[in-house]
């Protein structure tokens, strides 16, 4: 079953968060995964949404995720992301429907 890790977060330094925009699409397709929403336009229906960058990303199982969440592969994207930005990311299991 897919699995989603959806992230929203605000660059603190643009030009260090740069080069983990580059790194990390490779690092997401080795364990199977895809852009769904990155970045883009937003139009809030209801409720408090404040502005901020949020992406969307599929994996084939949370499994996927997980394995590309601790895997060797992201973790020197994954600190350059934290040093350049704040932010949250969480991982659901999406729905056989």
């Amino acid at each position: 079953m897919a699995a989603y890790v959806i992230a929203e977060g605000e660059g603190t330094d643009p030009e260090a968060y740069r080069p983990y925009t580059e790194l990390v699409p490779a690092t997401i397709a080795h364990y199977g995964g895809r852009f769904l929403v990155r970045g883009g336009a937003a139009e809030v229906l209801e409720g408090d949404w404040p502005q901020r960058r949020r992406v969307v990303i599929e994996f084939p199982s949370m499994e996927a995720a997980r394995a590309w969440w601790d895997s060797p592969e992201y973790e020197k994207p994954k600190a350059m992301r934290r040093a350049a930005s704040r932010g949250r990311l969480i991982l659901l299991e999406g729905h056989d429907g």
